[in-house]
């Protein structure tokens, strides 16, 4: 007699991974990249670099919130695992200071003496030749002191404010013949540069060397590296031109120790939902942000107790707040070190996005789209055909009206500027810009009231939902006489800069289906409509977790009638119980289920009775894993969609969302060799483990090594056959739309 089979209840958050502890997982696997010997060196650097920034917007965005639960005393946290709040500030105290002390080891012991044996050197104060210390005095003098001011610290002089992610210096400082203790800060001027460029001897690159690392270079007889050549660059950090001219800011009292700090401050903000005019608001919480509650203070190694107690009192912190450091603050100033030109060996291989084949011929994009739709796979393929798109879009007569989302964009962005010329020339045009995009909000405003003055109508979306959906609509009365509405949807932002290094897919169609729900969209985005039945795309928050559970489940049902089921996915995170709960019953039924999941997975694979036909896979590498992307066998006939929207709650119920089909054969395949390319790969994929760690993937003997980001470059540079003969696509006829 079979024994009874145990019900598991899917809603144990033993089941599930805290959203913040697997954050913090994804940035280890940032600062593995840093780790890497295979990785070329300034490369490297970048990687160390990246991981600060990240560290700062994760403080500024999520430790707040956390930190505000314990202040609350709430018990239990909010998310599936409910894992309670003191518990998992601790726990983020303690992974973020084991990884912090890990980067510091790499950059001291690894990547800057390897630099500086290729001529790039971070010098220290004791490191400064006489002419050089003669160097920083000059550009102390004529650059640096004119900008600085020294703020004491006393009855009369309380605290001062620190804005956010500023580095200052704390300095004791005595009255001659008094033994009373000063305080006083100065704040290391963010408008000039991270480090001081000193002047060198150096004329030309060492020899190059070979092979993507400096451990490949020939160690002399000994076994040591070779002497160090003259150097080529060098810098010096900017607080430490400041601490040699103490001095010079507090004449007539002995300088004490001075001791660098950086303070950041809590970012988030909630809006009201009946507010009267949202651009106002943004405008308010953006000034307010540089003055939150501060929720984490780096000092230096070393800082005399007193010193550090100074600090906290002064910014009401606890001492549990406080990263000492072991080595320079602020290792974002990297990026300046990694920009000096030359040195190509120690950077990853230069690469020229290839152009799409489909356009590379045509006179304009209009008759390419007709014809055929186009797919288009960033970075690897140009990102221009977009640009060229609107801007196309702009100066063609027989443009009517263009409509577009922006969410992120660049700082001199084509795009906006092709907008303002369309407007200019009359035609109809709509911006849909969301001013909530965390970090850009100040971009976002200034491109706002740069479009308004245009004529363009700029609409902002809803206070409660951010636009995240990525979708352009131009209306064209093409040279037949028919209106046409061509349609550009994409996984990634209308951004040139960030096209060239995250992985992203786009869609051009004119597909009458996709053109009439690209106009339902954008009605209900500018007039606050109903959105009615979509023909094609799926839209959160109206649809699009229902569908996708509805999807999962029919996999599941699918397998259990004995029919074909499979389920593959790459997504940047996982969160949302509801969409775990369904791959746990999928899983469950013994539907095999494959995910690559760049960032937060809350789910836990690999557990028996729940998840044992689950893997999850992270790829982290060149360039940043943006691109969604969702394959369901469907019983043999496969369906397979991409889009703007993770499996996080924030997409699924607070942004507008659009995941679309791809279904013209050729493309889909292509998607479908895509997704499967990055499930395969085995150089830079690290496979998530039930305990919530990841374990690097090798290949098993016998097994093709696949760098998936690599295989795309190598495709792209293959010769593609010719595109179709485009050919006219039949004039958009109204249907009755079938509610999905």
């Amino acid at each position: 007699m079979q024994a009874p089979q145990t019900v598991v209840n899917l809603d144990d958050p033993a089941l599930y991974i805290n959203r913040d502890l697997s954050w913090l997982e994804f940035n280890r696997r940032v600062l593995e990249e840093a780790q890497d010997p295979s990785v070329p060196m300034l490369e490297r650097l970048k990687f160390l670099a990246i991981f600060s920034s990240n560290l700062d917007e994760f403080y500024m965005v999520r430790v707040g919130n956390v930190q505000q639960k314990v202040q609350a005393n709430i018990p239990v946290g909010s998310g599936a695992d409910q894992m309670p709040p003191q518990v998992q500030l601790d726990r983020i105290r303690e992974v973020t200071r084991e990884l912090v002390h890990e980067q510091y080891r790499v950059l001291r012991e690894d990547v800057l003496p390897a630099l500086a044996a290729r001529g790039i050197v971070l010098r220290t104060i004791d490191q400064l030749t006489p002419s050089e210390w003669a160097y920083v005095h000059e550009v102390f003098t004529r650059e640096i002191f004119p900008v600085l001011t020294p703020l004491s610290t006393d009855p009369a002089h309380p605290f001062p404010h620190l804005s956010n992610k500023t580095l200052n210096l704390a300095v004791m400082l005595r009255r001659p013949n008094n033994a009373e203790t000063i305080y006083a800060i100065v704040q290391v001027p963010s408008v000039l540069p991270r480090f001081l460029v000193l002047p060198t001897e150096g004329k030309t690159n060492p020899t190059p060397i070979k092979g993507d690392s400096l451990t490949e270079r020939n160690p002399s007889a000994n076994g040591e590296l070779p002497p160090a050549p003259a150097p080529i660059h060098a810098f010096l950090p900017l607080e430490d031109a400041i601490r040699l001219h103490l001095a010079d800011l507090f004449p007539g009292l002995e300088i004490g120790p001075a001791i660098a700090f950086r303070l950041t401050r809590d970012s988030e903000y909630e809006l009201d939902d009946e507010v009267d005019d949202l651009l106002e608001e943004i405008e308010a919480h953006v000034r307010a942000r540089r003055r939150g509650h501060p929720v984490r203070l780096e000092i230096e190694e070393g800082a005399p107790p007193d010193m550090v107690l100074f600090l906290t009192d002064g910014l009401n912190l606890n001492a549990a707040d406080v990263c000492p450091i072991p080595g320079m603050l602020d290792l974002t100033g990297l990026f300046q070190i990694y920009g000096v030109s030359g040195f190509a060996e120690l950077r990853d291989p230069p690469f020229t996005p290839a152009p799409v084949a489909a356009f590379a011929q045509a006179t304009n994009p209009w008759s390419v789209i007709r014809g055929r739709d186009v797919l288009v796979f960033h970075p690897y393929e140009s990102f221009a055909p977009v640009v060229d798109f609107i801007e196309a879009a702009a100066s063609d007569d027989r443009v009517l009206a263009i409509k577009q989302t922006l969410y992120r964009t660049s700082s001199d962005s084509p795009i906006v500027r092709a907008l303002q010329r369309a407007a200019d020339r009359g035609k109809q045009v709509t911006a849909v810009v969301e001013l909530k995009a965390r970090m850009d909000e100040e971009r976002n405003i200034l491109w706002a009231r740069e479009l308004e003055k245009a004529g363009v109508h700029v609409v902002f979306g809803f206070v409660g939902l951010k636009t995240h959906c990525k979708i352009a609509l131009v209306v064209r009365r093409d040279e037949d006489h028919v209106i046409r509405r061509y349609v550009h949807l994409s996984t990634g932002n209308y951004n040139p800069q960030t096209a060239r290094v995250y992985t992203d897919l786009g869609l051009f169609t004119c597909h009458p289906d996709f053109a009439e729900d690209a106009t339902l969209l954008f009605n209900h985005l500018t007039a606050s409509t109903t959105l009615p039945p979509m023909r094609k795309l799926i839209v959160a928050p109206v649809r699009l977790q229902t569908q996708m559970i509805e999807m999962i489940d029919r996999e599941a049902a699918n397998h259990r009638a004995g029919k074909p089921a499979r389920l593959q996915v790459k997504v940047n995170g996982i969160l949302e119980p509801a969409v775990v709960k369904a791959l746990y019953r999928a899983s469950q039924a013994g539907v095999k289920i494959e995910i690559a999941c760049r960032g937060i997975c809350s789910l836990r694979p690999g557990i028996p009775g729940v998840s044992e036909n689950i893997r999850v896979i992270s790829v982290v590498d060149r360039f940043l894993e943006h691109s969604r992307i969702f394959y369901f066998e469907n019983g043999g006939n496969p369906e397979v969609y991409i889009g703007s929207a993770d499996w996080m709650d924030r997409n699924l119920s607070r942004r507008v969302e659009v995941v679309f089909p791809i279904e013209q054969p050729d493309l889909k395949q292509r998607v479908i060799d895509i997704l499967r390319t990055t499930l395969a790969d085995n150089v830079k994929a690290r496979e998530l483990l039930p305990d919530g760690t990841y374990r690097r993937v090798v290949p098993a003997e016998g097994q093709p090594v696949v760098r998936s980001q690599m295989r795309f470059l190598e495709q792209v540079n293959e010769p593609l056959p010719p595109p179709p003969t485009p050919k006219l696509a039949k004039p958009a006829r109204r249907t009755r739309s079938r509610r999905l």
